[in-house]
């Protein structure tokens, strides 16, 4: 009788997609090993060894062989209570690496730095170096044209001084010149739609850029594992602004640090002095007035910080006249139509109606778009199907399906 395992979701996944390959008799649509060894992120060798291991054990094949078995390597619990009374007592305020040397050296205890500094911390056992040696950076440089790669962030702060609740300000820099889009935008959290509405009013002025550079939040990185079908189709996953913004030929540039983007961070600190400076002036307790403000206040900063760059000449590309901003700088969804012709959107019951495109669209898959100025439209295979107003939608209940055809249909929102 098999031990009972647990599989990983990785493993889980690669069981899925390994039995949905074996299953299928044709070799029509059948996945080859080169192309599973991209989707696993192994080598051929590795792919094989899987196939086999999965055709003879099944799920439990795919589990790593040394789950649940001992490590040869593990440490005697009396020689880590040694180690941990040499470092609390005789040794008490060395650290890792010199400890470490005192183990091996004068104590004839072989152990690794890693092996002592982690049943430390583990024993309750802090370093006594509180702060880390800064590391040495290197300055790094300009794009050389205006265009090139733009800087954005969220900047959450007390902008009204307890005049109003915390806000967050939603920036564009360019990183040549450090001209600040005067588009920025104050809102009560860093959304995926406040970073929507920057991006169009920025590229319906200026153009796209080349490149975007931001942090790893999770509006702009999706952390999940990819789906079974995301693998099959050799997709990584995506947020929708990443999503966005490939659609729109940007490419989105993850920083590594806070440091490495220390051009936006920097303005952040100057906004924090002198826009906090000219909302208290202005005695601004609002959202709505602070915007106004800010409104103001960002062409006076790019007249009194703006760079000159590299090369005159902009970078900024012109948006194709068959690109409608619209449609892609929006929240896309998926969904399934109910044999009634109706989805669900947000607890409410949308009813999709009568169309030329198709007698009925039960279990068809459509497209969810939901635009900067509220409307709802629903999309199936590019073919725009049904419209609703951002009025329409807030007078919804949560329940609602006895509404005609006349009233779900909406021409094109104001």
């Amino acid at each position: 009788m098999k031990t009972k395992i647990i599989l990983t979701m990785k493993e889980r996944q690669r069981a899925e997609v390994l039995s949905r390959v074996l299953r299928r008799k044709s070799k029509e649509g059948k996945l080859t090993v080169r192309e599973l060894a991209l989707i696993f992120e192994l080598s051929a060798r590795q792919v094989y060894r899987l196939k086999s291991r999965y055709r003879e054990d099944g799920f439990y094949g795919l589990a790593h062989r040394n789950r649940g078995r001992a490590s040869p390597r593990k440490m005697a619990k009396r020689l880590e209570d040694k180690i941990v009374e040499l470092a609390a007592c005789k040794y008490k305020g060395f650290n890792d690496y010199h400890l470490t040397e005192k183990l091996n050296e004068d104590e004839e205890i072989k152990v690794s730095r890693q092996k002592v500094q982690s049943l430390l911390r583990s024993r309750g056992i802090p370093s006594p170096r509180s702060k880390r040696r800064p590391r040495h950076r290197t300055k790094r440089e300009r794009s050389k044209q205006e265009g090139i790669m733009l800087q954005t962030d969220g900047s959450l702060h007390d902008w009204l001084e307890g005049r109003g609740g915390k806000l967050t300000l939603i920036g564009l820099e360019d990183d040549a010149t450090n001209f600040v889009s005067p588009d920025c935008l104050l809102d009560n959290h860093e959304t995926t739609f406040g970073y929507f509405k920057l991006f169009y009013n920025t590229f319906s002025k200026y153009g796209l850029p080349l490149s975007i550079y931001a942090d790893r939040h999770t509006i702009f990185q999706a952390y999940r594992e990819p789906t079974i079908e995301e693998q099959l189709e050799h997709k990584k996953p995506e947020t929708q602004v990443s999503r966005a913004l490939r659609e729109l030929g940007i490419t989105l540039i993850p920083a590594g640090s806070p440091q490495a983007k220390g051009r936006i961070e920097r303005l952040w600190g100057t906004f924090q002095d002198r826009f906090v400076s000219e909302l208290r002036l202005a005695n601004a307790k609002t959202k709505e007035e602070a915007n106004e403000i800010l409104k103001k206040f960002i062409p006076q900063y790019n007249r009194r910080f703006i760079k000159k760059p590299a090369n005159p000449i902009k970078a900024w590309r012109p948006i194709p006249k068959n690109l409608d901003l619209k449609q892609i700088l929006c929240i896309k969804e998926q969904r399934t139509v109910n044999n009634d012709n109706t989805i669900s959107w947000k607890g409410k019951t949308l009813q999709i109606p009568r169309s030329d495109v198709r007698s009925s669209f039960a279990k068809a898959k459509v497209e969810l778009r939901h635009l900067l100025n509220g409307q709802l439209q629903i999309y199936y295979q590019n073919n725009l199907i049904a419209k609703f107003s951002k009025s329409y939608l807030e007078s919804l209940s949560p329940i609602n399906s006895s509404n005609t055809k006349e009233d779900f249909y909406y021409k094109e929102a104001a």
